[in-house]
């Protein structure tokens, strides 16, 4: 009982972060990927509680980083590779792919993915790739739209936003009903739910350059996803780490692409403001 009782302390002091955690600095090194370097240090936009912005590549073990920059090595590229041939298929009753109404989408997709998620007048909220993807394959093309994190709506996600690697991440607040979202989504980052009493601000920015267990806590930026991350072996979105973290703090995870999430994606997103397009990113 009382080794029990030892194993249980530990455990709930290894979650908490209270116990185990020391610091540690991002490292002092520069980015290039396909002879274009990114920008991985940036100045905060203003309001933001950073005075410089940092890649989670910065946080990363040696191995890790080197791997996503060489794109032969990046196993995410593999997800790139797939989208090009989703992107090319025909599918629907409307005979269509994308690339019938976008052609090359290195020419009409380039620096499409720094700006989103992007106001939808229609839809009267943001939207994310994911969800523009959805809308053309059932408006457009006469094709069911892709399940949440089905493996062509993660890949054709990750091709598409490939096409803005090494942009900055700039989205646009002044478009329609933004910036009320932006406020919705700031409310909820710092937040603390569920029985761990967290938000993500107790990671991402009050614990940032911590080491909690055996990972280094990064501000927590998302210009990389989708991702490709070594502890699952596969692409991760983006909304799959949002509900993956709400899990972590023992919370009910909302619904992908739900209101609570568009609105922290716009939030989390402003975070990242001057970053490059890192995607496909590679994390542990």
């Amino acid at each position: 009982m009382k080794r029990l009782s030892v194993l249980l302390l530990v455990s709930v002091a290894s979650i908490s972060g209270l116990a185990v955690m020391a610091y540690a600095d991002p490292v002092d090194d520069t980015l290039t990927i396909d002879d274009r370097e990114m920008i991985i240090r940036a100045k905060a936009p203003e309001g933001h509680p950073f005075d410089e912005v940092l890649s989670g590549w910065l946080f990363r073990e040696s191995e890790t980083r080197a791997t996503e920059a060489d794109s032969f090595a990046n196993p995410g590229m593999l997800a790139v590779e797939r989208g090009e041939e989703l992107w090319n298929t025909v599918d629907g009753s409307m005979g269509k792919s994308c690339s019938s109404c976008h052609n090359d989408a290195s020419a009409t997709m380039k620096d499409a993915g720094a700006h989103f998620p992007k106001w939808d007048a229609k839809a009267r909220k943001p939207v994310n790739i994911e969800m523009k993807i959805n809308d053309c394959r059932t408006e457009r093309m006469g094709a069911e739209p892709y399940k949440f994190d089905a493996e062509e709506q993660v890949a054709l996600t990750t091709y598409i936003k490939h096409q803005s690697l090494g942009t900055p991440v700039q989205i646009d607040l002044s478009e329609g009903e933004m910036q009320s979202w932006w406020d919705k989504g700031k409310e909820l980052y710092y937040t603390r739910t569920g029985q761990l009493d967290f938000s993500c601000a107790s990671c991402h920015e009050k614990s940032m350059g911590k080491f909690i267990r055996a990972d280094h806590l990064s501000q927590g930026q998302v210009n990389g996803f989708p991702t490709y991350r070594f502890n699952t072996a596969g692409m991760v979105s983006l909304h799959n780490r949002f509900r993956g973290c709400i899990r972590d703090t023992r919370a009910e995870m909302p619904k992908a692409f739900s209101d609570e999430l568009m609105a922290l994606e716009v939030y989390v997103t402003w975070r990242g403001t001057g970053l490059s397009v890192e995607t496909p990113a590679v994390r542990q």
